[in-house]
């Protein structure tokens, strides 16, 4: 039945050379994918890592070491979970390409997870084997015990460096800046032994069908306990024909270049960075500690290319240095924003210093995670998310189950091919978040009559200011737009006038910033009951691990104290 939009109504401003519709059976799987890829692509670089480059036919033939060490060695059947819990390193599309052509399914796991986090997702997924970077294996010898992992992995910094300049990475990592605490785990084996051990038994092929589960992808928990989304080998298909669809009119033909600095465990580079420019026959230059900023620009400044994805607080953090300033960006052709909101005034002094616009995406764990984009020709509406995927639908609905019009919030609904299966071995919390076929994304929203949607917040971030609502994003892009204010997160606190109130934390840019200073700015811009009554200076805000700044975190810490 239709709504009274007309559905897919949006279209009409669709970027000219974009396919309304993609085939997520195109491929009958990740393994026919990466066959077809590696044969076409064969002598192009694929991934580059601290200027080690490896080929797609050498990920073709370590990936086969891999596949037949988990295969031949461990006795890994379809179907089984290992855990890649490792940061951008060679490692990572190594091992993950082994396991997906090994019929497993991945289970992504940060690197940073306390032993609590890292128990419950191991147990959770029923975990047989993990890869673990060996710089947080000191996590994993207490709970080890607790978990069903038959088979632990370790990998060093420099492990796929090769000869002297391996061996000195990791005796630099271990012995001179000290970054490996010690652990004990004597069943484990090296990954470089693996690979070995793989060579002598040749990778069985197994029949892996679209339906199959790829990855289970946790939820990173921020509104409760953590949760394996089921990403079939069909959702990532559709995924990937979709962002394909939406890219590769502005990207290069011969080959894109990739900076991917967001950590390739998390499903917006997952998908956006390691698979998408995979499929494309491109470069991808892993870096792994985006942490370090000067490192970080000197990789870029070294490095020409086309493509850098990130999270508003990498953006912001690069653009409040004078080196970034100097890089060549003559080639950059995407940027693209996602995992949080862009503020409007980092996209755009980001468009200012490199000439090529933000581009702001939405997506969730659950939906591969494409579910709305900018066009990414220059077109795109700044502070919108821009206009659906291929294949997909979006609407926004009221609490009272209608659909809501244009301009007027309510909750952001998606179906489309890249939605999740469901969530791993918990049907109750899976009929929570469908309506039918519909996704509930958690997600307040509107749409313009363009069709572009707008996120207004998080559902249970809202702030209940004397009945009015007030939206976090609001207040915090107001907030940042501030030029002596670096990052900010807005929460609210009880009132008892008010039953609620806005609170800021923020970091300054400026030392001489007050508070009054502060709060007179937003009184400017903001009406009374959306002005934090609450200014709080801190030197850093809680962040995840993609550097999206977690709410959540302030609030505890706020009832807390």
């Amino acid at each position: 039945m239709e709504t009274q939009k007309e559905k897919y109504f949006w279209r009409k401003n669709y970027p000219s050379g974009v396919p309304f519709e993609i085939d997520p059976e195109k491929y009958s799987s990740l393994v026919d994918l990466f066959e077809e890829t590696v044969s076409v692509y064969s002598d192009r670089i694929a991934f580059n890592n601290f200027d080690k480059e490896i080929t797609y036919k050498e990920l073709e033939v370590y990936s086969a070491q891999f596949a037949g060490y988990l295969q031949g060695e461990l006795g890994l059947k379809k179907g089984d979970r290992i855990a890649i819990q490792v940061p951008n390193l060679l490692q990572y599309p190594i091992a993950l390409w082994g396991a997906i052509r090994a019929g497993l399914i991945v289970v992504n796991t940060n690197p940073l997870y306390t032993p609590r986090e890292m128990e419950h997702q191991f147990k959770d997924a029923g975990v047989k084997a993990l890869l673990i970077y060996e710089n947080f294996a000191f996590n994993l010898q207490g709970i080890l015990k607790n978990t069903p992992i038959e088979q632990v992995i370790l990998t060093g910094t420099g492990d796929m460096l090769g000869g002297l300049k391996g061996w000195l990475v990791n005796f630099v990592v271990r012995h001179i800046k000290k970054l490996v605490p010690k652990f004990n785990l004597p069943q484990a084996i090296s990954f470089k032994e693996a690979l070995k051990l793989g060579k002598s038994h040749p990778l069985k092929k197994v029949e892996v069908e679209s339906e199959d589960i790829a990855f289970l992808q946790y939820t990173g928990g921020t509104t409760g306990l953590s949760k394996g989304a089921m990403l079939t080998h069909r959702n990532i298909v559709a995924a990937l024909e979709g962002s394909t669809a939406w890219v590769r009119p502005v990207l290069p033909a011969e080959g894109a270049v990739i900076m991917t600095a967001l950590p390739m465990y998390h499903i917006f580079a997952l998908t956006a960075n390691c698979l998408l420019v995979f499929k494309l026959g491109g470069k991808n230059i892993l870096v792994t500690n985006p942490r370090d900023l000067p490192a970080f620009v000197k990789i870029m400044k070294n490095n020409t290319f086309n493509m850098i994805s990130g999270v508003n607080t990498l953006f912001n953090a690069l653009l409040n240095r004078e080196d970034f300033k100097t890089i060549n960006f003559s080639q950059l052709k995407v940027t693209l924003g996602g995992g949080m909101a862009v503020q409007d005034a980092v996209a755009q002094k980001w468009e200012e210093v490199t000439k090529c616009p933000l581009a702001e995406a939405y997506g969730m764990t659950e939906t591969s995670p494409g579910i709305t984009i900018n066009p990414l020709d220059g077109s795109q509406h700044m502070g919108s998310i821009g206009l659906p995927f291929p294949s997909t639908e979006v609407k926004i609905m009221k609490e009272d189950g209608t659909e809501a019009e244009f301009g007027e919030p309510g909750e952001l609904w998606v179906r489309g091919p890249q939605v999740m299966k469901g969530y791993w071995e918990r049907p109750e919390a899976t009929a929570e978040v469908f309506e039918g076929d519909w996704l509930k994304t958690g997600d307040i929203a509107t749409v313009d009559e363009e069709g572009f949607f707008k996120i207004v917040d998080r559902k249970k971030e809202m702030i209940l200011v004397s009945g009015f609502n007030v939206y976090p994003n609001e207040v915090e892009n107001i907030v940042a737009s501030h030029p002596k204010v670096l990052e900010v997160g807005a929460i609210g606190i009880p009132d008892e006038r008010s039953g609620e109130k806005v609170k800021v934390c923020v970091v300054k840019s400026d030392d001489t910033l007050t508070k009054e200073e502060l709060i007179e700015f937003c009184k400017q811009e903001l009406t009374a009951y959306k002005v934090p009554k609450e200014v709080e200076f801190m030197e850093e805000l809680p962040k995840s691990n993609v550097g999206k700044i977690l709410r959540r975190l302030l609030k505890e810490r706020e009832e807390g104290s």
